[in-house]
């Protein structure tokens, strides 16, 4: 418990009290925020955002490893495979993001990476963490990843090695890569308003350290299980890590919070948008709850729901529209709410959903015993 409540008092320390240092170096260095002119985004309020910091994601990724390290070493907790994975899918991400929007920056328009080439470059991360994730089992012969479909647990009929070692690790990495694109490119949609994005990842980072230390406490690798609880044990390997390192990132993203909130002093970037959505992808494998995450995270689908909504409403009409314009919170906008209040109750719903998928975590326990 010493390591995990160091882990987050250091960053949150870290991204609350060092933003400022940042923030200093990022105005020399010219990472002035970007912003489309109005007539592309019909909404003129925007274009005084230009100029703001950006790339701030940089911050709350040094100070999640920052605080996950000292916590891990203080504690005597040594890190695991399965805290390191977290970590690459991260930084991977977030190198990613950074490539984009250092093209932003550097060019001065709104324009970075095509959605091909960040596709690729997250292919690029993700693969090696399947194959790492499934290939060092500890002295349980538990690998931190599983061969199976999850929702609270791996679903035994749902073995992507049925058909053969071949066929079952071409479906396993696709079914991981769909995960970690998919969840990097939803967060990334999402992060259009200050502070909406990492508001969100505080609640659903959150639920995941309730998660997986309720996991440590129910292992099936514990020493003593009893009778009554032993089919509703969790086969996930490194719980206690992986709970360290998701309540370093949290505690992070609310120090970072304190000086994103509305109106922002520097914005996260897609460095900072993809780095969520690597960590949730990681910790919805790892803890074998992947189909469950859609609920825990479900506010980070609202946004890429809405343009994928809006483009089929706009072929099948030939040219009407759905919304005033996507993601969604951009139509709030345009029906004349105001910025904070769209934050406000898209952390609300954040919160609702996040609590959603634990309560039901737990009651599927519950059924268990």
């Amino acid at each position: 418990m010493r390591s995990l409540l160091t882990a987050a008092a250091i960053s949150l320390a870290f991204t609350l009290f060092l933003t400022p240092v940042f923030l200093r170096l990022f105005r020399k260095w010219g990472w002035g925020q970007v912003i489309r002119t109005p007539e592309d985004i019909r909404n003129p309020s925007h274009g005084e955002k230009r100029g703001t910091p950006t790339m701030g994601g940089t911050i709350f990724i040094i100070g999640t490893i920052v605080g996950y390290l000292v916590g891990c070493y203080t504690g005597n907790n040594p890190p695991t495979i399965s805290g390191w994975l977290v970590l690459w899918m991260m930084v991977g991400f977030g190198i990613v993001g950074f490539i984009d929007d250092y093209m932003k920056v550097r060019r001065q328009r709104s324009l970075g990476l095509t959605g091909w080439r960040k596709i690729v470059g997250q292919i690029i991360v993700v693969v090696p963490f399947g194959v790492v994730a499934l290939m060092l089992p500890n002295a349980w012969e538990a690998t931190p990843a599983s061969p199976y479909i999850s929702v609270f647990r791996d679903i035994p009929a749902l073995w992507f090695f049925v058909l053969g070692p071949v066929v079952g690790w071409l479906l396993y990495l696709a079914w991981v890569t769909f995960i970690g694109v998919a969840w990097s490119n939803s967060t990334n949609v999402t992060d259009g308003l200050d502070g909406l994005a990492a508001g969100v990842g505080i609640f659903v980072t959150g639920a995941y350290s309730l998660v997986v230390f309720w996991q440590f406490n129910q292992s099936c690798q514990a020493p003593q299980i009893l009778a009554d609880t032993a089919n509703a044990c969790y086969a996930t390997r490194d719980p206690f890590d992986l709970a360290i390192v998701s309540a370093s990132f949290a505690a992070a993203l609310i120090g970072f919070l304190w000086w994103n909130a509305p109106k922002a002093n520097v914005f996260m970037g897609d460095v900072g948008s993809m780095a969520i959505g690597g960590v949730i992808a990681a910790m919805s494998i790892l803890s074998r709850t992947e189909l469950l995450g859609v609920l825990i995270a479900g506010a980070f689908i609202i946004g890429p729901g809405s343009v994928i909504l809006q483009r089929l409403y706009f072929k099948i009409t030939r040219g009407k529209r759905l919304f005033l314009m996507s993601p969604f919170h951009h139509h709030l906008e345009m029906r004349g709410w105001s910025e904070i209040s769209i934050v406000v109750r898209m952390w609300i719903i954040a919160g609702l959903l996040a609590v959603s998928g634990v309560g039901l975590f737990y009651v599927e326990w519950l059924a268990q015993t």
